[in-house]
């Protein structure tokens, strides 16, 4: 099948991410934004206008029907997924989707099989590991430097982080999960990254919901009394994850927990030759980041902060998505969502341990 040299894009989702891809397929010649979807009347007006997108479409069904079309990109809640990606995949067209890849691994099974039986490529949005501080790492493990890795411990934790109570993502049903699913899938995708994606051998874990029912735990804005859907998923959670080699990985996602008011995002690894720290932490008083490898040369302290290239995030995930697709039918096998499914049933395994209150085991 020949690449057109010009590849259209749709985007569906006009929140923050869908506008993050549109500006990001924007910056990549030779692919054009020819269509969009989103049901905020106003704002997909102002996109249209913005990014000269010819057409508007307030249903994801319409613009699948759209004639043209190479690809889309699915920048919406999790619930609708799925759906969409495998409507897609199965008119021929090439997917990109926001992080989780769905709200469990069953859906996530069902979208790689679409992409498969299609031929066509399947991503997912794991802009986190495009980052200076974790692109920098990679190499450095990648290296040996740190020798053989054997213990490491990966979060993001918020003070007062929780999405608009009595939306989607406060619905096990439309989003899945909590902050496990949210940004735990984030943790977990770069620490296996940097891990060399060992296999996982079984999980233990642990979730708790105890700001986020009593209407605490998401700022000024956050009152139980405005919600229009229950709190009815974890607030934190942490996971014990076993991992080949006898390597061992610990994971914590909180929303919201009496901790520093600074949102932390960190990664630590203690090898057999060194260890490595990378913090990532933001208020409106506080930004503090860095990446510290901790290592001896003939037996005296070597440490040093390493330098980190800039970040690539968003863009970095579509220009390897377009890469991809002009990669032709040679590459397109290896884009098949199947990693992003490996977290999926991560994921699952951990919200499963922590209902039963034992290991599990994948």
């Amino acid at each position: 099948m020949t690449v057109p040299a010009t590849l259209k894009v749709g985007v569906v989702g006009v929140g923050w991410a869908g506008q993050q891809h549109i500006e990001a397929f924007s910056n990549v010649a030779g692919v054009e934004v020819v269509a969009v979807a989103g049901m905020e009347a106003e704002l997909l007006a102002q996109l249209q206008a913005q990014y000269n997108i010819a057409h508007g479409f307030a249903r994801w069904e319409d613009l699948l029907e759209l004639d043209g079309l190479d690809a889309i990109s699915v920048a919406v809640p999790t619930f609708l997924h799925a759906p969409i990606s495998i409507a897609a995949l199965e008119r021929g067209l090439h997917v990109l989707s926001e992080k989780p890849l769905a709200r469990n691994g069953e859906e996530g099974a069902a979208m790689v099989a679409a992409a498969r039986q299609a031929g066509r490529v399947l991503d997912v949005v794991f802009n986190h590991r495009r980052r200076g501080d974790i692109t920098k790492l990679k190499t450095i493990i990648d290296d040996g430097e740190l020798g053989r890795p054997y213990y490491a411990k990966a979060s993001w934790l918020r003070r007062r982080g929780i999405p608009t109570l009595g939306s989607w993502f406060t619905s096990p049903e439309l989003a899945g999960g909590g902050p496990l699913a949210d940004l735990g899938v984030h943790v977990l995708d770069y620490a296996l990254h940097l891990l060399g994606e060992p296999k996982v051998i079984s999980v233990s874990a642990s979730a708790y919901s105890e700001l986020g029912p009593r209407g605490l735990g998401g700022g000024s804005n956050f009152t139980a009394a405005s919600a229009n859907n229950k709190f009815e998923v974890e607030d934190f959670a942490s996971a014990f994850i076993r991992l080949e080699g006898g390597v061992t990985l610990v994971v914590e996602a909180g929303w919201a927990s009496y901790r520093d008011p600074a949102d932390l995002m960190d990664f630590r690894v203690y090898g057999t030759d060194g260890g490595a720290e990378l913090r990532v932490a933001h208020s409106l008083e506080v930004a503090d980041s860095g990446l510290k490898i901790f290592t001896d040369k003939e037996e005296v302290n070597a440490d040093y902060a390493a330098e980190v290239p800039a970040d690539g995030n968003h863009q970095a995930v579509v220009d390897e998505f377009i890469a991809a697709i002009r990669g032709g039918e040679e590459v397109w096998g290896e884009y098949d969502g199947s990693v992003a499914l490996t977290r999926a049933l991560i994921i699952d395994a951990c919200y499963k341990s922590a209902l039963e209150q034992r290991e599990v085991r994948l």
